[in-house]
């Protein structure tokens, strides 16, 4: 178990991008909820003064799901599925165009909210930080609920907190009461909670690696555990089993990072299903141009531009391919990013399956001390060479 007690706690917001949203149109409280269309999915105001609301079941094309509310993930539909599916499981959700300008602002809202009482935070993204908490004398219960307080008071919106000993435990237990949750766990909570659960609640067991980790008769975290090295070794190989297992009894001695000083930046995203470099192209495309432009917003919102943009891919058999470009002039420009990550693709052989996609930025400088030049003009991704 955990050799030492620290009290790390992993803050989620609930559903963001839609919980956003409902602030916006609280009228759809309590509905499935789809957030991922384009502006012309915008609602339009009625003579009535009623709103009127574009319907999933009139989607077409080959766009993805950036998030739906809780009552459509009920129903099945959840970030990343393609558009035209999640027509099918929920047709009669409502559909909204994403504002990424807005989501930005609600996360530094939420930020600086948690900020102000507990400063010591890991910035994992728009949604989610990690907060180290060992140094306060409160009890951790109540200082939790007072950063849930304050998150509310400064956005209106809920989120979950999970408190454990390490990252990872934190991470895990952060959903287990999801929305408006607050889970705290210790280290002889592991075995009776932790362990029950699926392999593929640990940060790190993916879709494909929880597959084959059931194909073994491997279903939970306890099942890792209590599985024979070898096995793992024979079938993962020697560095991902020895995390497997050292995951699954809850050790992780990573610390919280709250260094200003960045080195690098990035987004990516774990398919449902592998999906094709060409045959999945209308898929692929706007996931990849939505993590530019996820990549793009979180150098805005913390001041830095990039000279080296580079893609990663991870394909079905679990090899690992990068590539990097450096570019004249440093950007924070989605455009910019997207173009540079595009070349970078063109330059692997694309004939296999996928099932994870990133784009990194590195080479970073303060956008202050830096002159920029103009913007590269945006290329087609997954095009033919």
């Amino acid at each position: 178990m955990v050799s030492h007690i620290r009290r790390i706690a992993h803050l989620d917001m609930d559903a963001f991008y839609a919980s956003v949203e409902l602030l916006r149109y609280p009228d759809l409280r309590g509905q499935a909820v789809v957030i991922g269309g384009g502006s012309r999915h915008t609602p339009e105001v009625g003579e009535d003064g009623q709103r009127r609301y574009a319907k999933l079941r009139d989607y077409v094309g080959r766009g993805v799901v950036t998030t739906s509310t809780y009552e459509a993930r009920a129903l099945g539909v959840f970030s990343a599925m393609g558009m035209m599916k999640a027509a099918k499981l929920a047709p009669d959700a409502v559909l909204l165009p994403t504002d990424f300008e807005s989501y930005r602002h609600y996360s530094r809202l939420f930020k600086a909210a948690v900020a102000s009482i507990a400063p010591l935070i890991e910035d994992r993204g728009i949604d989610e930080i990690y907060i180290d908490l060992t140094e306060f004398d409160e009890d951790v219960r109540v200082l939790a609920q007072r950063i849930k307080d304050a998150v509310r008071d400064a956005t209106g919106l809920s989120c979950s907190i999970g408190i454990a000993p390490n990252k990872l435990l934190a991470k895990i237990c952060s959903e287990l009461e999801k929305p408006n949750g607050l889970t705290v766990i210790t280290e002889d909570d592991v075995a009776p909670r932790i362990w029950p659960l699926r392999a593929s609640k640990v940060n790190g067991i993916g879709p494909k690696a929880a597959e084959k980790l059931a194909a073994l008769g491997i279903q939970t975290i306890g099942d890792v555990a209590a599985a024979d090295p070898a096995l793992l070794q024979d079938n993962f190989g020697r560095t991902y089993s020895e995390w497997l297992m050292r995951a699954s009894r809850g050790l992780d001695e990573r610390p919280v990072v709250t260094s200003s000083e960045t080195k690098s930046i990035s987004r990516e995203t774990t398919f449902e299903r592998d999906l094709h470099a060409k045959l999945d192209r209308g898929v692929l495309t706007p996931i990849f141009t939505d993590l530019c432009v996820r990549l793009a917003g979180d150098l805005q919102r913390k001041g830095y531009v990039a000279r080296t943009i580079g893609i990663k891919l991870r394909f079905a058999d679990f090899r690992i391919a990068t590539r990097d470009l450096t570019l004249p002039e440093a950007t924070d420009d989605a455009a910019a990013i997207r173009q540079a990550a595009g070349e970078c693709l063109r330059r692997i052989t694309l004939d296999r399956r996928l099932r994870l996609l990133g784009v990194r930025a590195s080479a970073l400088s303060r956008k202050e001390d830096v002159a920029n030049g103009p913007s590269v003009m945006q290329g087609e991704l997954f095009s033919e060479p």
